[in-house]
């Protein structure tokens, strides 16, 4: 029996399976994280593990000892004549910096990762995912002065065992927890636009897609490569169908399924990647803005 030719995306729909069974649904890994991409990509950021953010803790807290008691030892040899007064302000002053200002330089300018995250393989990141900035390091490093320091990391202790992704008061100030770096999930880019589709799609109407059937196409069109002819062209038709109803207008008539998925996913994402842009630059600009006020 010969193999039926591919089914237009401008054919009839139909709807996918309801339930969890169906080519949709097996498209569909498990997240591993709350934080979707433009290109419809659910990123891998699992929260790190107790033990973890603990043994991470532990090796900073002796660099950080290390080099407070080197300043502290260089210091009092080099001002060995000054009085009790200045030498305590200068202890102060070191206190800190070493505690304070090195940490929070530290991690802004590796965007989350201090010495013992980058030996265990976590990082800290912002809550919708993105790189923590320097008031966010500089929050962390202040409250871990007094709970990790002062009190000997006991409220970090209980605050990252009774809160959902682990997170220490510094956290829960900052807007930031600490992920495991090295298991984030990994994803082939997506095809470039066919060339046929991109006036179409550039005047569409995509804004609107339900989040489980773009992933589900994001993952197919990953795994093209690996399916059963017969599978990949029952899943590209079932995934045109169901993403047909939210894109308006409608392809050019005789369009195949998996060049509509690919059209729109990167379409998707290039209005992703501009909105993310023009966003950053209102930043700068009011930054700038408040600099000069």
């Amino acid at each position: 029996m010969s193999t039926p030719p591919p089914a237009p995306v401008d054919g009839p729909h139909r709807p996918p399976p309801a339930g969890p069974a169906g080519p949709v649904a097996e498209a569909v890994a498990d997240p591993v994280g709350e934080i979707v991409t433009g290109e419809a990509v659910v990123l891998g950021l699992r929260a790190a593990s107790f033990a973890s953010r603990i043994l991470a803790a532990v090796l900073d807290a002796v660099v950080v000892g290390i080099v407070l008691v080197a300043a502290f030892v260089a210091a009092t040899s080099l001002l060995s004549d000054s009085t009790e007064a200045t030498t305590a302000a200068i202890g102060l002053s070191l206190s800190v910096l070493c505690l304070v200002g090195i940490p929070a330089a530290v991690e802004t300018a590796t965007r989350g990762r201090s010495v013992g995250k980058l030996v265990v393989g976590v990082r800290t990141v912002r809550d919708d995912g993105g790189p923590v900035r320097f008031r966010h390091c500089l929050v962390r490093a202040v409250t871990g002065v007094f709970e990790l320091w002062a009190l000997a990391g006991s409220p970090a202790i209980i605050c990252a065992l009774v809160t959902a992704r682990g997170k220490r008061l510094g956290d829960l100030l900052a807007g930031t927890y600490v992920v495991r770096e090295r298991t984030a999930a990994r994803h082939r880019p997506l095809p470039p636009m066919p060339p046929e589709l991109a006036g179409w799609a550039r005047t569409a109407d995509i804004g609107r897609l339900p989040l489980a059937t773009t992933t589900a196409a994001r993952q197919f069109l990953a795994r093209t490569g690996t399916l059963n002819p017969a599978s990949r062209e029952a899943l590209r038709v079932q995934l045109a169908d169901a993403l047909l109803p939210h894109v308006s207008p409608a392809p050019p008539p005789g369009t195949d399924p998996e060049r509509f998925l690919v059209a729109v996913l990167v379409e998707r994402r290039d209005r992703e990647f501009a909105r993310m842009e023009r966003r950053e630059n209102r930043t700068r600009e009011l930054e700038r803005t408040i600099g000069r006020s």
